[in-house]
């Protein structure tokens, strides 16, 4: 029996299996927001290069198993995914192809069957290895943009701090964390690089890559966030106003913070019913605003919900508005809450861990920037409700 044929006949059925079977690993959550084609990958082309080895009379095609599986990786980086997770699809991928072409292999001869197994193992092994190759050197290049663009914020940062002594300590109280983290995971990874004369510990290696890549993250994020307040207070950014479809740009932000409101299991509502198609306001900034609002919204709900509504008050103005049911925020806090640092006390931690102090700081400062005002409603244990009301049309300064 030809077996080689036999999976090539059943290759559009392993695919769809094994995506149907992704979907609902529960081990495997970043494929959760992706669409068929995306995680389907390049698998394909592995399925394929793995006939021509079964095949007794095509050449092996190994060269397709390296691109594929080494594209496949690359990706998988992009999308998020962890070490564990692109094992975790190998695995799978496996197990649906013996089960797929079982029946068939039970009428080969003990020879047959022993064959096709070790090949098939062989090519799956082939591919996890060139896959965690592509993931690993993927993961590199990402800590080396970061890593430049880390250089390029610390010599803005020098120029602020220079002048702007005030925020020095709070600053280097803020960045002595994360980058404490970072240095230290990449001395351990340097060292054992050097120890290893060129044999990588490839997941070992990874899970220190992991963690300083999420560190330099945060300590991006809040650099990004310093420089932001620096150049509103220094009067460098202006608004840049234009047409603007709000409820795609709400819809925008939805989709971007929903995988982290599902973490928690918060549903996020969106009620753009009786918002205006366009708007003449900086689409740029807005979403800033709307993010920041949503972000901290999660960040300080542990249950319940959040809603977020866009809707035209009267000829003049209009609002977004987005309620939580989080922690609440007490009266004497109401006002701090604005101020540079300032974070409100979280259960027994002083403040929410990844909280900056900086979110609600920029907001107030860009609705300002578009002529708008910020309101708070809030109590403790119930919830908040910020509401951000804008004129229609953005009235031009003139220069």
């Amino acid at each position: 029996m030809d077996f080689s044929q036999v999976l090539a006949e059943k290759t559009g059925i392993i695919l769809q299996k094994w995506v149907s079977e992704v979907r609902k690993d529960k081990h495997i959550e970043s494929a959760d927001e992706l669409s068929y084609t995306a995680i389907k990958n390049h698998l394909p082309q592995v399925i394929k290069a793995m006939v021509t080895v079964l095949s007794t009379s095509q050449g092996n095609d190994v060269k397709s198993i390296v691109v594929a599986s080494w594209q496949h990786g690359i990706l998988r980086a992009e999308q998020g995914f962890d070490p564990a997770e692109i094992a975790r699809e190998y695995h799978l991928l496996r197990t649906i192809i013996f089960e797929t072409i079982e029946t068939y292999l039970l009428q080969g001869t003990p020879a047959a069957i022993i064959r096709v197994m070790r090949l098939i193992d062989t090519v799956i092994d082939e591919a996890i290895a060139r896959c965690f190759n592509s993931y690993f050197e993927e993961r590199l290049r990402e800590l080396q943009q970061l890593y430049n663009s880390l250089t390029l914020h610390n010599n803005e940062l020098n120029r602020l701090v220079n002048s702007n002594q005030d925020y020095f300590t709070q600053l280097a109280h803020e960045l002595k964390s994360p980058l404490a983290s970072i240095i230290g995971y990449s001395d351990l990874f340097l060292r054992q690089q050097r120890q290893q004369n060129g044999k990588n510990d490839t997941q070992v290696n990874l899970e220190h890559i992991e963690r300083v890549l999420r560190n330099g993250r945060h300590l991006l994020r809040l650099i990004n966030d310093i420089l932001e307040l620096s150049r509103y207070e220094a009067g460098k950014i202006q608004p840049e106003p234009e047409f603007t479809n709000v409820c795609e740009l709400i819809n925008n932000v939805f989709e971007m913070l929903e995988p982290l409101a599902k973490e928690k299991n918060l549903p996020i509502v969106v009620n753009c019913e009786s918002a205006l198609q366009q708007v003449f306001i900086d689409a740029i900034k807005l979403q800033q605003i709307v993010t920041n609002l949503v972000s901290n919204a999660i960040r300080y709900t542990e249950s319940g919900d959040i809603n977020i509504t866009c809707q035209v008050l009267d000829d003049q103005h209009w609002a977004i508005a987005v309620t939580d049911t989080g922690i609440g925020i007490a009266p004497e806090n109401q006002t701090q809450i604005f101020e540079p640092y300032f974070r409100v006390s979280y259960v027994n931690k002083s403040y929410v861990p990844g909280s900056t102090g900086l979110g609600l700081a920029i907001v107030i400062r860009l609705v300002k920037l578009l002529q708008g005002k910020i309101n708070l409603i809030s109590e403790i244990g119930v919830g908040s409700t910020f509401s951000v009301t804008f004129p229609l049309q953005l009235k031009m300064l003139e220069s």
